[in-house]
């Protein structure tokens, strides 16, 4: 199993609109790095949803329930479905992920621009325990 997070502006699609709509198919990914993450994503991996631009911060944990398949708001780029698990207890801030030394090179450090990142299985960990 992989880990992974996701980000999205809840402005435009929060944490509580993906819980209310109970999956959604994460579209509209148009870098082509992202693209070959969510291609990478495989049924069952554990992903953090990130909500950015405002409040920049973790703030509930997902599962990939379907692999990549052709993106239906263009179908030369790819998505994945995902449905939410649960929030966090305490959301995990930008400004404590950057405090975290252990979490120095994940990808929402290093390259921000990202909206879909892997995670190793000691980052995940590291979040999910900042977030008792």
């Amino acid at each position: 199993m992989k880990h992974w997070m996701v980000k999205q502006e809840p402005t435009a699609y929060s944490w509580d609109d993906f819980v209310k709509d109970g999956k959604t198919d994460w579209t509209g990914v148009r870098n082509f790095k992202a693209r070959n993450f969510l291609k990478e994503m495989k049924k069952g991996d554990k992903v953090y949803f990130y909500h950015s631009v405002v409040g920049k911060e973790v703030v509930g944990i997902a599962e990939v329930t379907k692999e990549a398949f052709p993106d239906p708001t263009d179908t030369a780029w790819i998505a994945v479905e995902l449905k939410p698990i649960k929030p966090l207890k305490k959301p995990v801030t930008l400004v404590d992920i950057k405090a975290n030394g252990a979490l120095a090179n994940i990808y929402l450090v290093r390259q921000p621009r990202f909206s879909v990142m892997p995670l190793t299985k000691d980052e995940y960990e590291e979040i999910l325990s900042m977030s008792k």
